[in-house]
């Protein structure tokens, strides 16, 4: 025994022997990390092996860069190697937990912008097994401090090093080989990371989505006028026509659109014990004047919010990593809903309870022309305030009807909730329903936040009817995004009572409300298929605002002769006959067909794949060549971002002076202030 330890200690302390234990950690922890932590969708055998190859060929590279250098510096790089190594592995791990995605330069880019209250959500993340990802990183180093692992000092021959550089190589030739033929054209037509990492492994992502954002830089200082034709070309076979029932309904009225953060259609009309979740919206989505869609979806990438916010007001997708409002907000060319608004009359507003440079919306919304923007300086707050990332719903709301009642009429506003946000907590005094018990922390506090951003919506509707506004507003209510990920499939199959869940089911559970409001429309539910992309051209049109030569990738949801094949931001996509989930297809029963169809449906599933690839590719190069520098639809007037200033006291005399134009709720109600209409039991105001 003693002898086998001596063996191994003499193999160990050789610096070839120390590499190789290094690696071989490094291997194996990668790999239960990728079976462990990520889901990765892996099936077929080709796609088992190559998730147990894929560290080697990077992994070798890095690490062997070490095995060029001798004594102690070469043993500094290996261990600074594997902490940075692990680092990344950590980091991912927690991202993807809550985001089921991969973190990439552009949100490592942008963190500043988005990192409010981010430590308490890490802490909610962080499972105690995570720090097991950095145990060799500190066992290693105390073993060479102690000197029970000795520094070899003899010069290593040059041939081996290079071995190592050409057999990465080499292996990552045959890695790219097999993953191309279980996957052709992986690098050309992929929007979902997910296959990056499981065929290519984490440090090829790595580089890959460097080289990525690079390239994303490159690209707008390549693009010319003439990128725009494909994108012309595309609108002009694509674009629906206007529904001459709803067109022109809503014009010349106030908009509101309330943003429901993190808010699922599955909440529609859901219990706990027998409780209704969100009685206030279940009966809004209701009401004889109310268009509720059924099949509306959530198409956010990696920008999540951001991203919502990108469709929702210019019909363009996030991209497939990073912020479109962080990476190109503030210098990008922009034909926004706000814009067009403003240029026909209307005063446009933003109201978040929040930092204003959260996700660069004190930029990008002078992009978008927005005439204010009333962020954190704008409201009070106290240390019982705010949960999470920002001003409670019910204290926000509150004291936003001070800068409602002053905007002239007509007007846009969008107010942006944010209780509703993981980690889904919210003190004892505010709880006014019991948690679900699906024995999931992320998921059992959902419906309690819920539960509070629909009483601020009750509330908020009260004010509106009290006000007069009710009547004299088309009022738009969506959720942004998925609050519950696609990583908590056990706690989502208790919610939704089912045994287990699919692909499908997943892609289902994307859903998000969509409702449109507005006194005399004809409302009920709507079954048409459509996503957050389709938001601004079904809005123009309810207003009467001719678009028919606007950039807008989305179709109107009420277009009798629309496309109902909704784009996933990963390449995926749903519609009413079959959905492509993956590599798989379902029908609209949520079975598996990908081996039973006809050749007519393999066709049709091909036309919708190469639809969604193109309208996600077309989204892609408006944003990153900025191509709508080189096109200015008729009747739209650049936005000029120097007009618009969101500081305090800029913002506060912009506003007191537009009353001079009679035409804002105050001055409608003889200049008597309308606050006291809103009545909320928000504990913290008692």
């Amino acid at each position: 025994m003693r002898s086998t330890l001596n063996k191994v200690r003499n193999v160990l302390d050789t610096r070839a022997g120390f590499f190789a234990l290094v690696f071989l950690i490094f291997w194996i922890k990668t790999y239960v990390v990728y079976v462990t932590k990520f889901s990765l969708g892996i099936t077929g055998p080709i796609q088992k092996f190559l998730l147990i190859v894929n560290p080697l060929p990077f992994g070798l590279l890095l690490f062997g860069i070490a095995l060029y250098f001798k004594g102690k510096k070469s043993y500094w790089i290996m261990m600074i190697v594997d902490l940075i190594e692990s680092l990344w592995l950590f980091s991912n791990v927690l991202y993807y937990r809550e985001f089921s995605d991969f973190l990439s330069m552009g949100i490592i880019k942008s963190s500043g912008s988005v990192s409010n209250n981010l430590t308490l959500s890490i802490g909610e993340i962080l499972h105690a097994s995570d720090l097991l990802i950095f145990a060799d990183v500190i066992v290693l180093a105390l073993l060479l401090a102690t000197k029970v692992i000795k520094v070899d000092s003899r010069t290593m021959k040059m041939r081996y090093p290079i071995a190592i550089t050409i057999i990465s190589a080499l292996l990552f030739v045959g890695n790219l080989g097999l993953a191309d033929k279980d996957r052709p054209q992986l690098l050309t037509r992929t929007f979902d990371n997910n296959y990056i990492v499981k065929y290519l492994g984490m440090n090829f992502y790595a580089g890959y989505n460097a080289y990525q954002t690079h390239k994303e830089s490159a690209t707008r200082a390549s693009a010319s006028s003439s990128d725009m034709d494909g994108v012309l070309k595309f609108l002009k076979n694509n674009r629906s026509v206007a529904n001459p029932e709803y067109f022109g309904k809503a014009a010349g009225k106030n908009v509101f659109i309330f943003h429901l953060e993190s808010f699922q259609q599955f909440l529609i009309n859901y219990k706990v014990n027998g409780k209704e979740v969100t009685p206030n919206i279940n009966k809004f989505y209701a009401d004889q004047n109310t268009l509720s869609f059924d099949n509306f979806y959530n198409q956010v990438g990696q920008g999540k919010t951001s991203d919502a916010e990108t469709m929702l007001e210019n019909s363009l997708f996030g991209l497939p990593s990073g912020s479109v409002m962080t990476s190109y907000g503030t210098s990008n060319t922009f034909q926004a809903m706000p814009a067009i608004l403003d240029q026909r009359g209307y005063s446009t507003a933003a109201f978040h309870g929040d930092v204003g440079s959260f996700w660069n919306r004190d930029n990008t919304y002078k992009s978008w022309g927005y005439n204010y923007f009333f962020s954190e300086d704008y409201y009070k707050n106290k240390t019982n305030y705010s949960v999470g990332y920002g001003l409670k719903d019910k204290i926000f709301l509150k004291q936003s009807i001070k800068y409602i009642e002053k905007l002239p009429q007509p007007f846009y506003a969008k107010v942006i909730t944010v209780t509703n946000h993981y980690p889904y907590e919210l003190d004892k005094q505010n709880q006014h329903i019991e948690k679900t018990e699906t024995g999931d922390n992320t998921v059992d506090g959902y419906v309690q936040t819920a539960k509070y951003l629909d009483e601020s919506f009750g509330q908020f509707v009260d004010y509106l009817k009290k006000s007069g506004l009710y009547d004299n507003s088309m009022i738009v209510v969506y959720g942004d995004h998925y609050g519950i990920s696609n990583n908590h499939k056990k706690a989502i199959s208790q919610l939704l009572n089912l045994d287990t869940v699919t692909s499908y089911d997943l892609a289902q559970f994307q859903k998000v409300p969509f409702m449109i409001h507005l006194n005399g429309l004809k409302g009920g539910i709507n079954h048409t298929y459509g996503g957050e992309i389709d938001v601004m051209p079904t809005l123009l049109d309810l207003l009467g605002i001719e678009n028919k030569d606007t950039i807008q990738l989305g179709n109107d949801l009420l277009s009798p002769n629309r496309n109902q094949t909704v784009a996933f931001r990963n390449g995926d996509f749903v519609s009413p006959g079959f959905s492509k989930i993956g590599s798989k297809v379902y029908n609209n029963k949520g079975e598996d067909v990908t081996e039973d169809l006809t050749q007519t449906q393999k066709e049709e599933v091909k036309k919708q794949t190469e639809r969604t690839d193109e309208v996600l590719s077309l989204s892609d190069k408006i944003v990153t060549g900025d191509l709508l520098r080189f096109y200015t639809p008729e009747n739209f007037k650049k936005v000029n971002r120097a007009d618009f200033s969101y500081k305090y006291r800029d913002g506060m005399k912009l506003l007191n002076d537009s009353q001079s134009k009679k035409t804002s709720v105050l001055q409608k109600h003889g200049g008597k202030s309308t606050q006291s209409m809103f009545v909320t039991d928000a504990p913290e105001l008692k």
